[in-house]
């Protein structure tokens, strides 16, 4: 019987992503990693010899970049340069690195104080990314692991960002659709925006059931140096737990967090 060698024991159905497709994801990154402070803007001609390829291969991969916003190209000299949205991206990764070294021991502090889990959530386009979370020590804890997605409309770290945001980042969340994930979801435009404006006059978001069953949530926002709101400090924890009585206590302390990370980054409001 022939000796089974180690490629021969995988599993029989395991998936193979063809070579040409890592190979034309490999050139896609060298292509963008072309470009420099001393180099903005590159012909496709000057890419090829560059990476080594044919200009109709450079040409295909532009125009795939470029649909992807990656890439922008100038209409008047045919050239291209890194796109705005490579821009959002390397933003989103600076101001996940800073909130979240700024934020550490104070997270710690609030967890230590109302033994809740605690998170710390960015927003992006129309969801909030979670970028940094300390767990409860109770057993019936809600749990939401680094770099999980949710809908920002529903959750209360989304909401405490969403009411201070520009009119047009709030259009989008809404007209992205206010689907209904628990029976307490507000999928009202117009319920939803009296949400987010007593969320200004209290200076913290209450989510209550809204994106998990038996679940609340309690999340204030977090500034920049320029008076921005970038990120929002959340404590979540179970309805038999957060009563009433525990949101109301336990508010000021959230309120309080958000503001001291506010002031770490720069806030002086």
């Amino acid at each position: 019987m022939p000796r089974k060698t180690a490629a021969s024991k995988l599993a029989p159905h395991a998936p193979r992503v063809p070579r040409e497709r890592l190979s034309s994801v490999a050139t896609a990154i060298r292509l963008l990693k072309a470009f420099s402070e001393d180099e903005v803007e590159i012909g496709i001609s000057a890419l090829a010899r560059r990476l080594g390829l044919a200009k109709s291969t450079v040409h295909r991969l532009a125009v795939t970049l470029v649909s992807e916003g990656l890439l922008e190209q100038d209409r008047d000299t045919a050239r291209y340069r890194l796109g705005i949205a490579l821009f959002r991206l390397g933003a989103l990764v600076r101001r996940r690195m800073t909130v979240s070294n700024e934020a550490r021991p104070f997270l710690y502090d609030l967890r230590e104080t109302v033994n809740e889990s605690v998170h710390l959530a960015i927003l992006d386009e129309t969801e909030i990314m979670y970028v940094y979370n300390l767990e409860s020590t109770h057993a019936i804890r809600m749990r939401s692991d680094i770099g999980v997605r949710k809908p920002a409309y529903c959750t209360a770290e989304g909401q405490a960002i969403l009411a201070f945001a520009p009119d047009e980042t709030v259009a989008r969340v809404i007209a992205s659709g206010l689907a209904a994930r628990t029976p307490k979801t507000i999928t009202s435009p117009e319920k939803f925006g009296r949400e987010l404006a007593l969320t200004r006059q209290r200076g913290c978001a209450i989510e209550d059931e809204e994106s998990e069953v038996g679940m609340i949530s309690i999340a204030a926002p977090i500034r920049d140096d320029g008076g921005d709101v970038v990120a929002a400090v959340g404590i979540a924890g179970p309805v038999t737990r957060l009563t009433k009585k525990s949101i109301a206590a336990f508010m000021p302390h959230v309120i309080a967090t958000a503001d001291q990370v506010s002031t770490r980054l720069g806030y002086r409001g």
